[in-house]
């Protein structure tokens, strides 16, 4: 089965939840042991996932922002890491198709390849010393332009899916100039490698590794978009970021109801689900997903509605809605575990899982501190026009 080849967004949806639930039972082992979900991905590429943003005109489905993140919160009910990582490949091939952000041959190349073979890509932005590119830094990894082409020589970190990628697009400075520029960075070239340094204890399975570049020769054609320093273009796909977190908080839910309404200490009748103290619990955690869902897909449908210049005006709520559901689903997957008590901090229950994994979405961006400043900038600047 490809998804590709059913009609409607229903489809696809209903197809993607079967195919994603034996995710819930490897991700509790991948987290164990601490290895890579391979298996999950194979599955995901058997189906033709990773295609499915490429715009119609390049060979792929170009499903809409909606679709998209409904798609990421089904698979990250199901693994959260799996999600995580597979979400930006998603994100940034819509990006890149879209908004014709490189030569079209390049990514029509590019498109080939994912549709053809299930090619895996991923922005390696992060270092050491610039922390978040979303704070500015200079990237320390270099460019230099030769005769050929380019030399590109530098380590990143957090480098997401590390273990599966084919493509790299990689920020470099460019030597000799003040401009920064991201090259696309084929895994196969000589002086390509990963260290193996992701230790996190959340977000295990994301294989986030660093990447090293030890003077690796590159295309012409490989120096695919000049970056230019200020604001930020609003980015609708970054929020494969919250679907991802809320979608790890609908699990944790699920857990905590099929607990409640299963455990019946022998002090009362019937089970804890009818005590009133619990019942709290459960209704605002009802009441938190809720608001995060309207949140998330009222966005979502405005952004898949919108103009250009429309969609330009959205980056303040686009930060809002990453911010608010990132919290609220740390806050449920914190009631689940009151319900549960303290089993929830069992080794053996998917909650303390939960519960590491959901904090990793405070590190994801936009962050908290910028989106908070963004929305103070925005409502003054409101008061004044």
């Amino acid at each position: 089965m490809n998804l590709s080849q059913l009609k409607t967004a229903e489809e696809r949806l209903q197809a993607l939840e079967t195919t994603v639930k034996p995710f819930t039972e490897r991700g509790a082992k991948h987290d164990q042991a601490n290895t890579f979900p391979h298996d999950n991905f194979n599955d995901l590429k058997q189906i033709g996932y990773p295609a499915l943003t490429i715009p119609s005109k390049y060979g792929g489905k170009g499903i809409s922002l909606t679709e998209l993140i409904k798609s990421q919160e089904i698979i990250a009910r199901a693994d959260g890491p799996t999600a995580l990582g597979i979400g930006w490949h998603m994100g940034i091939t819509k990006h890149l198709g879209e908004n014709e952000i490189w030569e079209s041959t390049k990514y029509q190349a590019f498109a080939n390849d994912v549709i053809q073979t299930g090619a895996l890509l991923n922005n390696a932005a992060s270092e050491r010393a610039t922390g978040s590119p979303t704070r500015g830094g200079r990237p320390e990894t270099t460019a230099k332009q030769t005769s050929h082409g380019w030399v590109i020589h530098g380590r990143k970190t957090f480098t997401t899916l590390a273990p599966v990628l084919t493509y790299f697009v990689v920020s470099a400075s460019i030597e000799g100039t003040t401009k920064t520029g991201n090259f696309l960075v084929k895994r196969d070239r000589p002086g390509v490698s990963i260290d193996e340094t992701w230790d996190s204890i959340a977000m295990k399975g994301t294989g986030s590794h660093d990447l090293v570049l030890n003077h690796v020769s590159l295309d012409k054609s490989d120096y695919v978009e000049e970056l230019t320093p200020g604001k930020k273009a609003a980015a609708g796909w970054l929020l494969h970021i919250p679907a991802c977190y809320l979608g790890i908080a609908r699990a944790a839910q699920k857990y905590a109801l099929q607990f409640a309404t299963s455990y019946s200490p022998n002090s009362i009748e019937g089970t804890i689900s009818d005590l009133p103290n619990v019942k709290q619990k459960l209704g605002e955690m009802e009441l938190q997903l809720m608001e995060s869902e309207q949140f998330l897909y009222g966005t979502t449908e405005q952004w898949d509605h919108g103009t250009a210049s429309k969609r330009t005006d959205m980056q303040p709520l686009l930060g809002a809605v990453k911010l608010s559901v990132v919290n609220k689903a740390i806050e449920v997957v914190d009631l689940a575990m009151r319900v549960v008590g303290a089993r929830s901090l069992s080794n053996s229950n998917p909650l303390q899982r939960y519960y590491r994994d959901v904090r990793a979405g405070l590190h994801n961006p936009p962050m908290d501190d910028m989106t908070i400043i963004k929305l103070a900038d925005t409502s003054l600047k409101d008061l004044n026009d």
